[in-house]
């Protein structure tokens, strides 16, 4: 059932309302116009993945259908040779696109290359955060107890489990994922979190860890696990430093690790402008 929030980040459009809804809007609001027909079975699969992205981007972008069949002139005019094609318009121009009905890990991908979500209203905000990981794990299990056949509440679930330090639950519950969300964002993240974390296994606690970086500043392990534990805890910065010292002063030590280690932390991160300037400072040190 769609709900107001997709609603009023989704809207249909023919010749008449393009150039206001969608070229001039653009110009404020980046438009993702989905080109698709009633007949289409493809455009059966995208089209209520696009509308659940645009509620959960909660107005980054707005998405504009176009139904080919009654939108000729409109298709013919952006060379439309089959459907569902999507093309992203930005500043009144179009900037990206794609054809076929990708699986919803693609489609994040896509959008996070030009736009980011906004965040939620102020008081689902913080009702969000109030609530503690185990809480988190606990109302999942009912949800799925209500209705077990909702594999996204699965996926939600292993991201609690994994915040709630649950690692081997969350493993199992990635592992389980049916193949249209083991290809998800939040999958591809997660999985990338329980590597770094089983790297942790048996690693001393963070201030033992600084105190034999105190003993020694070249304790490269010491400043690999550091890092590994700075990240998973929230400080991702600290973390990604602690990678780029291994990266400057030792860059070959146990295989390159501190490159590998920069590039599994970039995979688990959400903040955008705080990858890009990472990826920028490892740029500088391997060029």
């Amino acid at each position: 059932m769609t709900d107001a929030a997709t609603v009023s980040h989704v809207f249909d459009v023919d010749q008449q309302t393009f150039e206001a809804d969608v070229l001039q809007a653009s110009l404020s609001t980046p438009i993702l116009v989905d080109f698709w027909a009633t007949w289409c079975e493809p455009c059966k699969t995208l089209g209520p993945m696009l509308e659940k992205l645009a509620a959960e981007f909660n107005g980054a972008f707005r998405l504009g259908k176009v139904d080919v069949d009654t939108q000729q002139e409109l298709a013919g005019m952006f060379g439309i040779k089959s459907i569902p094609t999507v093309m992203l318009v930005k500043d009144g121009q179009v900037l990206d696109g794609f054809a076929g009905a990708l699986p919803e890990g693609q489609l994040r991908e896509f959008l996070l290359r030009h736009v980011q979500p906004l965040e939620a209203a102020a008081g689902n905000e913080a009702a969000a955060t109030a609530e503690e990981p185990a809480q988190a794990v606990n109302r999942l299990q009912q949800a799925i107890a209500a209705e077990p056949n909702k594999p996204e509440l699965k996926l939600d679930l292993a991201v609690a489990l994994m915040r709630n330090g649950q690692i081997d639950a969350a493993e199992a519950e990635l592992a389980a994922l049916p193949a249209n969300l083991a290809t998800d964002a939040r999958a591809v993240r997660l999985r990338s979190e329980l590597e770094l974390a089983h790297s942790l296994q048996d690693a001393p606690e963070r201030v033992a860890l600084l105190q034999r970086l105190q003993a020694n500043a070249e304790d490269w392990e010491a400043h690999d696990q550091l890092g590994v534990r700075l990240l998973l805890e929230g400080d991702a910065a600290g973390g990604l430093d602690q990678f780029l010292l291994i990266l400057q002063k030792a860059r070959d030590w146990n295989d390159g690790q501190g490159r590998k280690r920069l590039l599994a932390a970039f995979a688990t991160l959400d903040d955008a402008e705080l990858v890009s300037r990472y990826r920028r400072k490892m740029a500088s040190l391997l060029f």
